[in-house]
C-alpha cells in the first residue's frame, strides 16, 4: 500500500481487537518513530500492551474499547510544536495504515493520569493516538468541497488540485476542516481559518497529506 493509498483508506477507529501487535511491525514502527524524532525534535513515544491509557470514564464516553497500544505525541513546547506533532504524527497514522494497522486521534478522552507520568519534565503532552487491530476499518466522513477551503481563485496546476484532494481527507478534530489552501508567491501556502478545537495540530496533519499528494512544500 503506498501513502496515496493509504490516505484514501484510512478512517478513525475507536473500537479494537484483543490482539497484540506482532514485534515485526513494532520494530517496524518504532524506526518510524525514531526518524520522525530525529527529523522534528520531538519525543513521539510508541506504548503497546497498555490498557491503562484508555482505561478512564472518558474513554468509555469517547466509545473506546480494547485500546493497549497508542503514540503519545510530545516534545518540548514551541511556537510550532502543535503543528509539528500534527505533521509527524499523522506521517505515523499513515505508516501505521500501510502496515495493516488502524488509529484513532484523541485529544481528550484518554486515561491523562497515566499518560502524564510518560512526559518529562521541560516537555509538553500534546496529543494520543491510539493503535492497533481495528474491530473495522472505521467510516467516511463528510467532507468539505474543494472550493470551500480554497484562498485562491481560477486554474489550478494538477499537482495543486491533487494536494487540495488528498488535505480535504485529512482527519481534524471534530471534522472542523479549518484551513484554506492557496498560492504566495507562487508557491502552495495553507492556514488555519477561524477558532476551533486543535486548529494547529490540524494544520499540521492537513501539511502532510497535501505534500504527499503534490510533491510540493508547503509554507
Amino acid at each position: 500500500m503506498t501513502i496515496l493509498e493509504a490516505i484514501r483508506a484510512r478512517h478513525s477507529v475507536r473500537a479494537y481487537k484483543d490482539i497484540p501487535i506482532e514485534e515485526e511491525l513494532r520494530d517496524q514502527m518504532d524506526a518510524f518513530a525514531a526518524q520522525a524524532n530525529e527529523e522534528s525534535g520531538l519525543n513521539i513515544q510508541i506504548v503497546y500492551d497498555d490498557p491503562t491509557g484508555f482505561d478512564a470514564r472518558l474513554a468509555h464516553y469517547g466509545k473506546f474499547s480494547n485500546v493497549s497500544n497508542y503514540i503519545v505525541l510530545k516534545g518540548a513546547p514551541s511556537q510550532d510544536f502543535e503543528e509539528r506533532c500534527g505533521y509527524y504524527g499523522e506521517m505515523l497514522v499513515l505508516e501505521a495504515q500501510r502496515l495493516g494497522l488502524n488509529t484513532c486521534w484523541v485529544a481528550m478522552t484518554f486515561n491523562k493520569k497515566v499518560v502524564k507520568k510518560l512526559v518529562p519534565k521541560g516537555e509538553k503532552l500534546c496529543m494520543v493516538i491510539a493503535l492497533g487491530y481495528g474491530e473495522n476499518e472505521g467510516q467516511p466522513r463528510t467532507s468539505k468541497l474543494m472550493k470551500d477551503v480554497l484562498a485562491t481563485q481560477g486554474a489550478m496546476p494538477g499537482w495543486f488540485a491533487d494536494g487540495v484532494n488528498a488535505a480535504l481527507l485529512a482527519p481534524t478534530a471534530t471534522n472542523q476542516q479549518k484551513f484554506k489552501i492557496g498560492m504566495v508567491d507562487g508557491e502552495p501556502a495553507i492556514r488555519v481559518s477561524g477558532v476551533g478545537f486543535c486548529t494547529k495540530t490540524d494544520l499540521g496533519i492537513v501539511k502532510y497529506h497535501f505534500e504527499v499528494a503534490s510533491g510540493r512544500k508547503v509554507k
